[in-house]
């Protein structure tokens, strides 16, 4: 397979729309960048493939791929915005019986605009909530009160954690790795 891009990295580090010139401070801002920074890597991830490109599996018996991953993603920031963080526990979760988004039909281009619109709707929404919500404000998670800025961690996990599940899957689709 050919390095594609700059040593085999994404983009040049200043053209890169994630990187800022000066540091963040304090802790709201911290844990917003590195959330918004794993947010836009994964949509990185999967700029410039087609419909199959992004449905391609990981491995067997793995129902993982790149639009399985923004799916997933788009119920991971539903449950901890709108369900958690905002108590509304009656809404059904996304992707409730496909396997957590990982599972679908024919990738089509309409199911990626499909899985990337209910990505960023739900990106915006979480944002929303987020700018009005205190990061000490305890939320109930299974019976447990925790503050928001351990969800805001947390979901920063989720994020990396997938994203180096993304740089894989990209690599074995046109060996493209990550930053």
């Amino acid at each position: 397979m050919t390095q594609i891009g700059f040593n085999g990295m994404w983009l040049p580090r200043d053209q890169d729309p994630r990187m800022s010139d000066a540091p963040s401070r304090g802790e709201r801002a911290v844990l917003t960048e590195y959330l918004e920074h794993y947010r836009a890597t994964l949509e990185l991830k999967c700029e410039g493939l087609t419909p199959e490109q992004l449905g391609t599996r990981s491995v067997p018996p793995s129902t993982m791929s790149l639009l399985g991953m923004v799916r997933h993603m788009a119920r991971v920031e539903q449950s901890w915005f709108r369900r958690i963080l905002e108590g509304r526990h009656e809404l059904p979760r996304h992707f409730q019986d496909e396997d957590g988004g990982f599972d679908f039909g024919e990738p089509t281009q309409q199911l990626v605009d499909e899985a990337f619109a209910l990505l960023r709707e739900e990106v915006a929404h979480a944002r929303e909530v987020l700018e009005r919500t205190a990061l000490d404000t305890l939320v109930d998670v299974h019976g447990e009160q925790v503050e928001v800025r351990d969800v805001v961690v947390h979901m920063v996990e989720e994020y990396a954690r997938h994203c180096g599940h993304a740089d894989l899957l990209r690599e074995r689709l046109d060996g493209r790795t990550g930053q």
